[in-house]
């Protein structure tokens, strides 16, 4: 019997276009009933090969599966690692296999560690769970006795989506060597240059952190309802969205507030008849405010959710979707402060009105992420 166990050290969250490493380990427990008495070669465990693969299979609904049969994204060399997925989904991503071994023979109580790294394609898609599209990340390793079936252990992993213009702008930093050209200083400590993705980082950190407040007078047909002030545009995984409500300025009582995260998800197929959308929504914050003259709003986005990204097949968006219960019944106007009672009316004439601000949301450190979403870094496959 070999037990092959895969480690991720750092974590099964990793952006696009990053390095992951995984360890594989094979192992040959002692067994109980091993006697004296048996051969050399009995005592052994051997096998044939092992090798890794990265694997990203693309999962459709029915309706988009048909609208994308023409599309050929399967065009991967077949290896012994392929896996077998349904009618509705197609490999959209698969590295070259790595030999990690090819004949290890291992004695009772041995054990071997092989080192798998592969780089994650700059323009693969994110790790995505939505109803049009599931894009679903698999590290697959493959093993075999001589003369048996392949063996296959999965390590499920999730890439973060890296924007695109901040990529290319740091590889483009990278690239540049003016700084080389300059006369060498033998005095100065030499700087350990910083790689495009590291790069790429900084600046993701330095737009999210970056407060430009905006604004907005929120009005309906009988007048003025509030005044929202949102403190920035940009978000990553995991922060609070703030803002106020000012509702002094208002001609309009407003009775109520709700405002919802949401993601639309959105087809992008050419050969489609009409683009299939999708509203989801993550977190609600909902306050009664009649009679305030100020209300903040926190909504905290979660960090299981994916960030903007668009790929030839879907594209997903961010937005705050905002509903206000309005009412002109004149009866609602709070007493002033000489005035000691107030009775609220019996009934009251409503209106609902909605209004959607998009945002943009971006990808965080792997790390922040893996720390917050608990996930399984180590995985095992029993050999018999």
């Amino acid at each position: 019997m070999i037990e092959v166990v895969a480690k991720l050290p750092h974590g099964h969250v990793f952006l696009s276009g990053e390095t992951l490493e995984c360890s594989v380990t094979f192992n040959h427990p002692p067994s109980p009933n091993h006697t004296v008495s048996q051969s050399h070669i009995d005592v052994f465990e051997s096998l044939a090969w092992a090798s890794a693969q990265i694997h990203c299979h693309c999962f459709t609904d029915s309706k988009v599966a048909k609208d994308r049969g023409g599309e050929n994204v399967s065009n991967f060399p077949g290896t012994a690692l392929s896996v077998n997925i349904n009618e509705h989904a197609k490999v959209e991503v698969a590295t070259k296999p790595k030999i990690l071994f090819c004949d290890l023979r291992l004695s009772p109580g041995q054990s071997k560690t092989y080192i798998y790294r592969e780089k994650i394609p700059n323009d693969s898609p994110p790790s995505y769970r939505g109803q049009l599209v599931k894009y679903s990340y698999k590290i697959t390793i493959g093993t075999q006795r001589v003369n048996s079936q392949i063996k296959l252990l999965r390590v499920p992993i999730r890439v973060l989506p890296l924007c695109e213009t901040l990529m290319n702008d740091a590889v483009a930093m990278c690239n540049d060597t003016t700084e080389e050209l300059t006369p060498a200083n033998p005095f100065l400590e030499i700087r350990k240059k910083e790689s495009p993705l590291e790069i790429a980082l900084q600046s993701l950190q330095n737009i999210t952190a970056r407060r430009n407040p905006n604004s907005y007078m929120i009005t309906n047909t009988w007048g003025k309802v509030a005044r929202f002030c949102l403190f920035k545009p940009s978000y990553k995984l995991g922060e609070d969205i703030i803002g106020t409500f000012d509702f002094t300025v208002a001609t309009v009582s407003c009775i109520q507030v709700s405002v919802s995260l949401q993601c639309e998800e959105k087809t992008n197929l050419e050969n489609s008849e009409e683009p299939k959308t999708r509203i989801i929504t993550f977190g609600n914050f909902h306050d009664v405010c009649l009679g305030y003259d100020y209300t903040q709003l926190i909504l905290p986005i979660p960090l299981h959710v994916t960030p903007d990204f668009s790929t030839k097949l879907v594209s997903l968006t961010w937005r705050l979707h905002f509903e206000f219960v309005t009412s002109t019944n004149k009866g609602l106007l709070l007493p002033s402060k000489e005035d000691t009672e107030w009775q609220a009316p019996s009934e009251v004439t409503v209106e609902t009105m909605v209004w959607s601000l998009p945002i943009k949301l971006y990808s965080t450190i792997p790390t922040h992420v893996a720390q917050g979403v608990l996930s399984n870094n180590v995985h095992k496959l029993t050999i018999r």
